[in-house]
């Protein structure tokens, strides 16, 4: 097992990069439906657009089995960047293998060598496995007071 910081520009990570998002899109935890085809077409070129991108790609032998796509963002009260992961999977056949330890280790040294600060992601609340991964790997529920239930992630489609 390998993992990659994906170079955008090489048609295999591209292609194998497709091939992860389409299966989280498929997956329960994912969109729960395949990518729209406007999508298909658009997400490599717009990632490769977008500045703070960020993408790793754990592979076993030349096949994908594994993506976190992140974006750097920056943290207005310390002072210092941040690293949103913003999509992590692994394939079905790749799980209970340590493949999500890894790329998370591998996003925590990206973001300690550009000193970053924080990483963040969001998690769907039934989605206990992942839960348990990213427990298990320190991040917990954010809090930004002491009250109960935390901080929620709200978002708004356009």
């Amino acid at each position: 097992m390998n993992i990659v910081k994906a170079n955008l520009t090489d048609s295999h990570h591209q292609a194998s990069l497709m091939e992860m998002v389409e299966a989280f899109s498929a997956d329960f935890f994912g969109a729960n439906r395949p990518l729209t085809t406007p999508v298909r077409e658009e997400l490599i070129d717009g990632l490769r657009a977008h500045p703070t991108t960020l993408v790793f790609l754990a592979f076993e032998s030349a096949s994908p089995i594994g993506m976190a796509i992140c974006f750097r963002t920056f943290s207005t009260f310390a002072a210092r960047p941040s690293i949103n992961i913003h999509d992590f999977f692994v394939s079905e056949k790749a799980r209970s293998r340590g493949i999500s330890r890894e790329l998370l280790e591998a996003v925590e040294a990206e973001a300690r060598a550009s000193g970053c600060c924080k990483l963040t992601l969001e998690v769907l609340a039934q989605n206990e496995r992942a839960r348990s991964i990213y427990h298990a790997a320190g991040f917990s529920h954010a809090a930004a007071d002491k009250s109960p239930g935390g901080t929620l992630f709200y978002t708004r489609s356009l």
